[in-house]
């Protein structure tokens, strides 16, 4: 099995829970930007643009660099390459999980058919 970094998964999670953070990644996925330039883009106070900014840049998702008086933010190093293991794990044990219950309702299918001759007989 996988091993997994709790800390690391519960900051990536915890990061891409907000729907504005997850906006900002699309956004910095386009073109590096000024947090500036975010806070505008979303509507926010600079201040609610930089705590936003700062959870993201802690879970390594967005990095920054100041050059003078503008920080500039761009994609962070992690591709969340560990998040992506987790969530397909999951998703093969729901996938086997329909799958048996699919046979279940088959084979319910199969006994009610059978049960509905019975009667007619």
């Amino acid at each position: 099995m996988v091993q997994y970094s709790k800390a690391r998964l519960d900051a990536s999670f915890a990061a891409l829970s907000d729907a504005t953070r997850r906006g900002v990644l699309e956004q910095l996925g386009r073109a590096d930007a000024s947090i500036t330039d975010l806070a505008d883009k979303f509507h926010m106070s600079l201040t609610g643009m930089k705590k936003h900014v700062g959870v993201l840049e802690r879970a390594g998702l967005v990095a920054t660099e100041k050059v003078g008086r503008v920080r500039t933010c761009k994609l962070g190093p992690r591709r969340l390459e560990d998040e992506t293991a987790w969530l397909e794990r999951y998703r093969q044990l729901w996938d086997a999980r329909f799958d048996a219950l699919d046979q279940v309702v088959e084979e319910l299918k199969r006994k009610e058919k059978v049960d509905g001759r019975k009667k007619r007989e």
